[in-house]
């Protein structure tokens, strides 16, 4: 029988020569086109985030390359990365053989928490200047995504404006009750509503003074009366923490409907992912991002669960970022508002906005109701509608109705003359009187616009790559990358770590698009064509940054 062979296996054989440790990575692995990328970004402003004596920190550009490369590869935890920081080859070359803590890896992410967002914005100038992306046109959508802090941690404004009118009723009638030395009973029978915690300590400070300075007395009576007060002066300090914890509560608030007590930027919001099918309510964000061939070119947080007031909000982000407007805007039906259409149209913002019930009006068998105000008559001369018996309906007045975010709008009142005895009223309204309609003539105009527009030849275009564009990032943010669930708390912490999603995700996505085009190429002929797109690039980079420093001055 032969005798087995086997290769040779030394596992703590010496080496006289070390070998590069990057031999042993493919050449068209994605982590060179990360170390290539990173390398050639412009990060002057992390200077002023360090001090010049002390210990030596760990390179930033080395921090960044680990943190953007394990992003991309769905790995989020600072633990996990640390780890791999002495496992994986990868990591290893990319550190240069450093191994920084999880604690340090976390420590960098707070520290650049503001630094990041610029990097975010070089990527994505350095994607438009090569053509991969125009920043002409702008996919608007937005997802909630759930906070790390626990569903049960909950504050509702209703609950606590509620407890706190109770609450100034117990201070009203316990001062009543208090000792006439205060002075206080006629000024809280005038004015109830207008108690302050610091009132309340003024006032306790007070009793107390009276209760010091009573004499010692052996009469029952009296002893018993210096206890009740006691009494009333703790109930008071109770009363007045209580007041003082529900306007904190309200401060916190501003102006939403609820908080989460351990991560106080997050608001109860109705999530997709309802694994309960109740409708429960869960502390969140409601992230807004825009896109163009599925880059992610803006992003940004919002406290409310609605689409219709971020419109304008995120349109400025992205000015604040580019120093421009996008020359296109798509969303959907969310966004479709007089006060959103209207900023579009005065900012030269080509609108590509759906408004409700517009897919309802395309469909073959949709049939509009005949005596909805908008299937009416309208005499634009004369200003009056014609019901559907003929009858004349003239303008009353307007009304005027504010939203949320401070923008007025003006409805014109129309009444008809003689509502009596006619055959179609069970069919044209139910309500007594003569029938009185209401119609937003500013609004009108705007979804007419819409709706050419939206009709026309490039709003098809647009309405099709609408279902593929933001939505397809939050498919393979939240099934592909297993980035459903925020992992800090803050608004600021959150901004931050998204921040590093929205690089790594564009890398990656640019490593697929190049890989693509270069058909099976190596990658080291795709890194030196980055580093020469980013060569290039560095003058405008830094000019970028001088207009950016000039305008915050």
């Amino acid at each position: 029988m032969a005798k087995l062979h086997f290769r040779p296996y030394i596992p703590n054989q010496t080496v006289l020569f070390p070998q590069r440790i990057d031999e042993n990575i493919a050449s068209n692995d994605p982590v060179r086109i990360v170390n290539t990328v990173v390398d050639t970004l412009h990060l002057e402003g992390f200077n002023k985030l360090y001090k010049e004596t002390g210990r030596c920190p760990y390179h930033p550009k080395m921090m960044l390359k680990v943190i953007i490369y394990a992003y991309m590869n769905n790995i989020y935890s600072c633990r996990k990365i640390e780890k791999l920081l002495l496992r994986d080859i990868h990591y290893i070359w990319l550190a240069g053989n450093e191994h920084p803590d999880f604690i340090t890896i976390n420590r960098f992410r707070n520290r650049v928490k503001e630094e990041i967002n610029n990097v975010f914005t070089q990527l994505v100038l350095v994607l438009a200047d090569k053509g991969f992306i125009s920043l002409e046109v702008e996919y608007i959508d937005g997802t909630k995504i759930e906070s790390k802090a626990n569903k049960y941690t909950f504050v509702w404004r209703k609950s606590v404006e509620k407890h706190r009118t109770k609450l100034l009723d117990k201070i009203r009638i316990l001062l009543e009750q208090v000792d006439e030395a205060i002075a206080q009973e006629n000024s809280v029978k005038d004015t109830p509503a207008q108690f302050t915690p610091a009132m309340l300590s003024d006032i306790v400070d007070e009793l107390k003074e009276v209760l010091e300075h009573q004499p010692a007395t052996k009469d029952k009576e009296q002893k018993k009366a210096l206890r009740e007060k006691k009494k009333q002066l703790k109930e008071l300090e109770g009363y007045r923490d209580k007041l003082m914890e529900y306007d904190n509560h309200l401060d916190t608030l501003g102006e939403r409907n609820s908080y989460s007590k351990t991560d106080p930027d997050a608001t109860f919001m109705r999530m997709k992912e309802d694994a309960m099918k109740n409708g429960q309510t869960k502390p969140g964000y409601n992230l807004q991002i825009g896109t163009e061939k599925q880059f992610l070119i803006d992003f940004r947080l919002f406290p409310n669960p609605t689409d219709t007031l971020t419109l304008i909000p995120f349109f400025h982000s992205f000015q604040h970022r580019y120093n421009r407007l996008p020359a296109v805007g798509v969303a959907d039906s969310g966004y479709g508002s007089e006060e959103n259409y209207r900023f579009m149209q005065e900012n030269g913002i080509e609108a590509f906005v759906k408004y409700n019930f517009f897919h309802k009006e395309q469909r073959p068998r949709y049939t509009p109701n005949p005596f909805h105000a908008e299937s009416l008559h309208y005499n634009t001369e004369e200003d009056y509608y014609v019901c559907p018996m003929g009858q004349r309906m003239n303008r009353i007045g307007t009304r005027r109705d504010k939203t949320a975010s401070g923008y007025i709008t003006e409805s014109a009142r129309y009444k008809a003359q003689n509502c009596e005895g006619c055959p179609l009223r069970g069919s044209c309204f139910k309500a007594q009187g003569n029938r009185i309609i209401e119609v937003n003539h500013r609004l009108n105009q705007y979804k007419r616009q819409a709706r050419e527009k939206l009709l026309s030849e490039e709003g098809i275009k647009h309405r099709g790559r609408r279902c593929i564009e933001p939505e397809a990032v939050f498919g393979q943010m939240k099934y592909n990358m297993a980035y459903r669930r925020f992992r800090h708390k803050g608004e600021d912490k959150v901004t931050m770590d998204f921040a590093f999603f929205a690089i790594a995700f564009n890398i990656k996505k640019m490593c697929a698009k190049l890989l693509k085009a270069g058909k099976g190429g190596t990658a080291r002929i795709i890194c030196i064509l980055i580093r020469t797109i980013m060569t290039q690039y560095t003058r405008n980079i830094a000019a970028y940054y001088q207009i950016s420093e000039k305008r915050v001055a």
